[in-house]
């Protein structure tokens, strides 16, 4: 960037027009607010370093001009093909230029928008935190003599030391003074001798911390340098004034001598070494401890119809023997007699656990080779379940044929040490034992594959904190994990651990470091991170420090979105995407310091009754996520412990929360500071299986906090087949793909294609259509020709099937991005075309959503695939009363069965009307998705079955359960989110699919008589929360029919072998008001919240729209495949009456206005056209509406003079009369 960290390019006081690294979203809104026509201003470029962005405003729209620097420095603004650019050199003679009129920009500049200077920032110990200044990083090596196997540190890299401008200090200013000692006899220059050891202050350190480094290592291989080293390693503590730069001068003597020589030294050391130790016998090989026989007692869970003919002693116990690969199922019978039957692992077909009963599970036997029997048993509680799980995994995972693990187990922690070093005993902490949702005793002592600790204000080196860590490890193991990654920023810690037969896994490992600190320069708050590959599976652990004190909400937002776009992991060719999509799994841990907003003795009470969802509503983290201001689409497990800040040391009885400072007395209200979140791509296996706290480590005022996982991982694929031929060659083909992007810009748009199944990146043309129904929103579509064909480098469905693809929307004028997603290839293969629908995200805000049509097309030599581990337990989402069914084979698994579902079933589904086979369920046949886009609202079921058409609708009569999700559980991660604090919720994916994996969910309809077969819309993709009034029950009555939107009446489903097409009609109406419990943030609420971005009509600025009528819902709703486009350039856009005055006269279909033809021509002929504008920007832009409208409605218009509200309202009446 032109604008990184450090002394900006512009100079030390850069022109008020310049906003640096300024987001291109940001921008356009500080246009918006400036609303003239010639405003602009000047950023850095988000897709070319060193780059600028021209940002102009013209007719409400923002042009970009991307400004180049030429190979000699030179700026250029970026021109046509042909057209000789002006060169200028510096940024401030460009800008100076086009103040000039006439000179090819859209606009002369006119008015320069300043960037909004930051308070600055006061120090960050204001909750008594950190009550002296940070200390200074330590260094990452003790000074004990003992060899060390870990991993080095790795050191983030330095930000410019401002070189340039010291020296240019000194030439300005202090080369005077130097002169004048010179002429008067002074045989030295102490202001320049000054200026030299200021410019290598940074270079003394770093050459402080490779001595250091190697100090070790001379002593062991080269006796002689060692001297020396240590010796430099003294003086460099006392050194100061004029020895410092001679110092500075023998230390790199010294250093280069060291590297010339210390490698031949050790070799010859080492090849000495092993010649003595040839003889000697290889060290045995530590294993972990067996797994003992573990017994759970349950009940058998039969209907009271069968219950004659089993007997009534329904008592069983089930010995898993993990060593064995066996499970013995026990009857406990009469007289102390006991029946019991065997079943090898492989006998053992699925899992399925109960939704509803959550201690509850059921067992599938293969009793033949064509049979297969279900038991179902009551285990003593949930936790007791699980473990039986657990242990049944890891049995069928042991005695597998397969090389390579489909699951492994993930520890994670996080603690704040609070500058004090750890006490001995941490197993608690290691073995999930505490509060909150904890392991099972039977399975605390399993090992997991993986442990992550990320830790803040830890004070212990670098090597003697990996080394307790391994040690504890050890002991409660009895392996010796090895350390894959270490990374510090001052006493914020990252340490990665792995079994030692997965260490072979393992590779890519990156680290990165970023400051949020006092001016973005100290490293007191920041974040740590380590990234790394496991067989194929991509993985990102995060841990950070954020901004401290209560009311410093803002702050620790920008703290986590300067992270998330600055933090260096990951593949670098995924440069265009943030740290959130570049990974199949990104953990983010650490101490977040997010407080809640309550009164303390409030608070108290609440933790003393252990009544915890009173306080995670208050929860500051979880109000901003719900905001969608941080955290987009990451999920965190139900929080079930008390707050884990701010105990009394020594002690975990009492919460300190008070503190005297200088400045008076400061509250710290018991908070949950530390959290460990999550964002995994859509359909991958990610399942929770325990978050909390311990309640025995006292050392500091914080709770270690744990969380472990279990993750589905894929190995890294080798074809047995060999490359495909020409004729058993994959392909990925789309047949359409529109969005929805949040600019106020009239660009036109292409989109890359990133995926590891690729060999590279791929582009599609540029947008062959594009549409727009407000001013912030642009609709852009591409056809098929305009779409590439991507071929996969192997084509085996096994491989495809875990694959995902990458998309980024960038403009043709910047080449930036204007919004990234990931699509799972898995749901879209097959010989049809499927649908995706999900949201566009950049730099951490929800910007616009996509959706497309498209197939990844497998030859059937290449078909072949086999069941994953984590696919072996479902979960039985259509459990009810009435006998089992008894399958003669397994369910086949879905890519998600282990997904938690928010509603429950009231009756059991007739399986005729529930088959799959012969309706496919999916947001695009239905109607209700239009209205709703993505809500789950309980009104859509209030629609009559002659206005949804659909050709899977049962027989009359039939009863229809009420669902509360799609046919398939989301083809996105199986893990659960929390929106509303105290409360878990529906699982959150990347995106949605129309495919079905087995289980129908249809819904109750009323008020048609016959039913219908209604499925919700994908659960993963940003459902908006409806305005108030933007839906009306479906049986009000209206004079004449009036659909919600104008091009979107009525849906008829396609054939299915077709591609999607949508006819419109005007027989939709609007499904009445219903449950609108989603929070999230889409294009719809987007809109609605934009009002003080747009442009305020005379007299007054109104306030948000009240009913977005024409505007936002219509943006987000309208049809798929786009209609017919409006064709624009870059140079020239369309007026805005073109693309909005127009419209609903345009796009309404079976309709005609009433008198006048639109709202202009209304307001006219009744001599108050001055309020056009004001209307039109409340959404009144269609004379159809306007009946409807409120005199506070045209208050909020603008619209204040009572005599004018009367014969608005007058008119209005009159015109509805003659209908």
């Amino acid at each position: 960037m032109a604008g990184g960290s450090g002394v900006s390019p512009l100079g030390l006081a850069p022109p008020l027009w310049y906003h640096r690294d300024l987001s291109r979203a940001a921008a356009e809104e500080l246009l918006a607010r400036a609303g003239r026509d010639g405003s602009f201003l000047v950023r850095d470029s988000e897709s070319v370093n060193g780059a600028y962005a021209l940002c102009v405003l013209f007719q409400k729209h923002v042009h970009t001009y991307r400004v180049l620097p030429d190979e000699e420095g030179f700026l250029a603004v970026q021109t046509s093909q042909g057209v000789q650019p002006k060169r200028f050199k510096s940024l401030p003679e460009l800008v100076l230029l086009y103040l000039q009129p006439s000179q090819g920009l859209v606009s002369t500049l006119l008015y320069p928008v300043d960037r909004e200077e930051s308070i600055p920032e006061d120090r960050d110990y204001s909750d008594g935190e950190d009550e002296k200044p940070p200390p200074l990083p330590p260094h990452g090596l003790c000074s004990t003599d003992t060899d060390c196997d870990v991993v080095p540190s790795y050191f983030s890299a330095p930000a410019a030391n401002g070189l340039s401008t010291i020296s240019h200090e000194y030439l300005k200013g202090s080369y005077a003074l130097d002169l004048q000692a010179v002429k008067q006899g002074a045989s030295s220059l102490p202001h320049l001798n000054k200026t030299l050891v200021s410019s290598c202050k940074r270079l003394n350190g770093e050459v402080d911390k490779v001595l250091s480094g190697l100090e070790i290592l001379s002593k062991v291989f080269d006796q002689q340098s060692a001297f020396m080293v240590s010796k430099m390693i003294q003086q460099s503590v006392n050194q100061g004034g004029d020895q410092e730069l001679e110092n500075l001068v023998t230390k790199l003597a010294i250093l280069k001598d060291l590297l010339s020589s210390i490698e031949k030294k050790a070799l010859k050391a080492v090849q000495d070494l092993s010649v003595s130790t040839l003889s000697s016998p290889p060290p045995l090989t530590r294993h972990s401890k067996t797994i003992p026989v573990q017994a759970f007692e349950v009940k058998l869970d039969v209907y009271l119809a069968d219950l004659t003919k089993i007997g009534k002693s329904q008592k069983h116990s089930l010995s898993v023997d993990v060593e064995g690969g066996m499970l013995v199922v026990m009857k406990k019978m009469k007289d102390n007699q006991e029946d019991w039957n065997t079943f090898t692992h492989h006998k053992i077909r699925q899992l399925i656990k109960s939704q509803r009963v959550q201690n509850k599970l059921g067992i599938v036997f293969e009793k033949d080779k064509e049979k297969s029997q279900r038991k179902d048993f009551i285990f003593a509680s949930a936790k007791k379940r699980e473990a039986f799980c657990q242990l049944l995994q890891l049995m069928k995972n042991k005695h597998s044929n397969q090389d390579e693990p489909d699951m492994i187990s993930i520890f994670i922690g996080t603690w704040n040490m609070g500058s004090v070093p750890s006490p001995k005993a941490v197993g608690s902490w290691l073995l999930c034992r505490g509060l909150g949702k904890t392991l099972d005793e039977m399975t605390v002592t399993i090992p997991h594959d993986l442990y992550v600790f990320g830790t803040q204000e830890n004070s212990v080196c670098d090597r003697e904190w990996v080394d307790s860590l391994r040690t504890a490890l050890k002991e409660h193991t009895e392996l010796d994990y090895k350390p894959i990654a270490v990374q510090t920023l001052w006493n914020i810690k990252i340490a990665v651990l792995v079994k030692p037969e997965h260490e072979n896994r393992i590779s890519h490992v990156g680290v990165s470091s970023v400051k949020t600190g006092i001016a973005n320069t100290l490293g007191n708050k920041g974040a740590v991170g380590v990234s790394f590959m496991f067989n194929g599976t991509s993985f990102g652990f995060v841990n950070c420090h954020l901004t401290s004190g209560n009311e410093k909400i803002g702050r620790r937002n920008q703290n986590y979105l300067d992270i998330l776009r600055l933090l260096s992991l990951g593949d670098k060719q995924l440069s265009s995407f943030d740290i959130s999509l570049r990974f199949t799994h990104l953990f983010w841990l650490g101490d977040l310091n997010y407080r809640l907003d309550m009164d303390i003795q409030e608070i108290l009470n609440y933790i003393n009754r252990k009544e915890f969802d009173p306080l995670l509503k208050v929860d500051q983290l979880n109000l901003e996520r719900e905001k969608n201001k941080v955290f987009l689409r990451f999920a965190e497990e139900e929080i079930s412990y008390p707050p884990t800040y701010r105990y009394e040391r020594g002690s975990r009885d009492t919460y300190v929360w008070q503190k005297q400072k200088a400045t008076g007395m400061r509250t710290n209200v018991p908070s949950w500071c530390d959290r460990i979140l999550w964002k995994s791509y859509p359909e991958t296996h990610i399942v929770c299986n325990s978050y909390g706290c311990t309640d025995d480590v006292v050392t500091s005022d914080h709770s270690p906090v744990f969380g472990t996982f279990e993750v589905g991982v894929t190995s890294q694929f080798v074809s047995k087949k060999g490359l495909p031929k020409s004729s058993e060659q994959a392909y990925i083909e789309f047949e359409n793909i529109e969005a929805i992007v949040k600019t106020a810009s009239r660009t036109k748009f292409f989109i890359e294609f990133y995926s590891t199944c690729l060999e590279e990146f791929k582009k599609s043309y540029e947008n062959d259509s594009q549409s727009s129904d407000n001013v912030n929103f642009l609709r852009v579509g591409w056809s098929n020709k305009q779409l590439t064909t991507l071929k996969p480098l192997l084509s085996e469905i096994e491989y495809l099937q875990d694959q995902h693809l990458l998309l980024t929307v960038k403009s043709l004028d910047g080449y930036e991005s204007y919004g990234e997603c990931v699509v799972a290839l898995k749901s879209m293969i097959g010989s049809t075309a499927q649908q995706f629908h999900t949201y566009l995200s950049h730099r951490g805000e929800e910007t616009g959503n996509i959706r497309g049509s498209m197939r990844v097309r497998v030859p059937a030599e290449r078909m072949g695939t086999r069941e994953r581990l984590y696919e072996w337990i479902s979960v039985d989402k259509d459990e009810t009363g009435g006998p089992k069914v008894i399958h003669p084979e397994p369910p086949t698994p879905g890519p998600n069965h282990t997904v938690e579902l928010n509603h429950k079933l009231l009756a059991k589904q007739d399986s005729a009307e529930g088959d799959p086979s012969t309706c496919k369920n999916n947001s695009y046949n239905n109607p209700a998705y239009y209205i709703l886009e993505g809500v789950p609202n309980q009104s859509a079921a209030t629609l009559s079955s002659e206005l949804l058409p659909s050709p899977c609708s049962p027989p009359a009569g039939k009863a229809l359960l009420s669902g509360g999700g799609s046919g398939r559980p989301s083809s996105g991660s199986s893990h659960p989110r929390r929106h509303t604090a105290g409360h878990p919720v529906r699982p959150i994916s990347e995106e949605g699919s129309s495919e079905d994996d087995g289980i129908a969910v249809v819904g109750v309809v009323s008020g048609g008589g016959a039913g219908s077969t209604l499925n919700r819309p994908p659960p993963d993709f940003p459902p908006p929360p409806l305005p108030k009034g933007a839906l009306e029950m479906a049986d009000t009555p209206f004079s004449k029919p009036r659909p919600l939107y104008p091009d979107l009446a009525e849906v008829k489903i396609p054939a299915a072998n077709s591609s999607p097409a949508f006819v419109l009609g005007e027989d939709f109406r609007r499904g009445g008001p219903g449950g609108l419990d989603d929070q999230s943030c889409s294009v719809l609420q987007m809109a609605k919240t934009l009002s003080e971005s747009e442009y305020p009509p005379p007299p007054r600025a109104p306030s948000a729209p009240p009913h977005l009528r024409g505007q936002g819902l219509g943006d987000a709703c309208r049809t798929f495949p786009p209609r017919a486009p409006i064709t624009e350039s870059i140079a020239e856009d369309l007026p805005e009456e073109a693309l909005w005055g127009s419209s609903s006269s345009s796009l309404s279909v079976g309709e005609s206005s009433v008198g006048e033809s639109s709202v202009g021509e209304w307001l006219q002929r009744l001599g108050l056209d001055r309020y056009e504008e004001g209307l039109l920007h409340n959404g009144w832009d269609d004379l159809e509406f306007l009946s409807d409208i409120t005199e506070e409605d045209l208050e909020e218009a603008g619209i204040l003079d009572p005599a004018h509200k009367r014969i608005l309202l007058e008119s209005l009446r009159q015109q509805k009369q003659q209908k």
